[in-house]
């Protein structure tokens, strides 16, 4: 009998008949679980406790009536090319009840700008009509919120990186205090160290052979010092 047969034989006497997969099967159930889309959706939540804190801004006001509303188009003015101070693309809104007038030249769009426009109607009304309590005052108060917060955290980042300066400038390092004791002067890791105490390198040689200008200075100095004696 063959090893690999004898082998096979002994595998099946010690656990058993092998199990072959049954792929029609696996394939049957995965089929099944992915037509109900209850369970691949129920291991998901949705919360806005997830999302973070939100700030809740009052909802945008209703445009006005058109009845109320006295429209008219002009050109434009400013930057942007014959498209816009040639054309007239810029809306202008007048409201017939209050007297509010304005205008809106955001785009080279005129059905844009006069959507705009009524934006911004809408917003002058609400802010007219609510006060502090409006859509407007409530963005405004949340932009000044956030350039504070900004320029709070610029500061705080510039004052550590003073105070980390200011720190680092008077501390000598371990490298530093070896030199200084390599050249001879005490040091006992308080104040300050003068220039004047390191004095000169010892470890400089100290050339005391002339150089060749003073040789040439010395004999000019002998010549005329035998000149005069004559």
């Amino acid at each position: 009998m063959p090893p690999m047969i004898r082998f096979l034989t002994r595998l099946r006497m010690l656990f058993g008949p092998l199990a072959t997969p049954n792929y029609s099967q696996s394939a049957r159930g995965s089929s099944s679980t992915i037509t109900n889309p209850s369970k691949l959706t129920s291991s998901f939540t949705t919360s806005t406790s997830i999302q973070g804190k939100q700030t809740q801004l009052p909802p945008r006001p209703k445009h006005p009536p058109e009845s109320e509303i006295d429209e008219s188009f002009l050109k434009g003015s400013g930057p942007g090319g014959q498209k816009i101070n040639k054309t007239s693309s810029a809306v202008q809104l007048k409201h017939l009840p209050t007297g509010i007038v304005v205008k809106s030249q955001a785009t080279r769009s005129r059905s844009q700008n006069r959507k705009i426009a009524r934006d911004l109607l809408a917003l002058r009304l609400d802010e007219l009509a609510r006060g502090p309590q409006s859509r407007a005052a409530a963005v405004s108060d949340l932009k000044k919120k956030r350039a504070d917060s900004k320029s709070k955290k610029a500061r705080r980042k510039y004052r550590k990186l003073a105070e980390g300066q200011t720190t680092g400038e008077g501390d000598i390092g371990e490298e530093g205090a070896e030199g200084i004791e390599g050249r001879g002067v005490e040091w006992d890791g308080e104040g300050g160290i003068n220039e004047e105490q390191l004095g000169a390198d010892p470890l400089e040689v100290d050339n005391t052979e002339p150089s060749k200008l003073q040789v040439a200075e010395s004999g000019e100095t002998e010549r005329e010092a035998g000149q005069i004696k004559k």
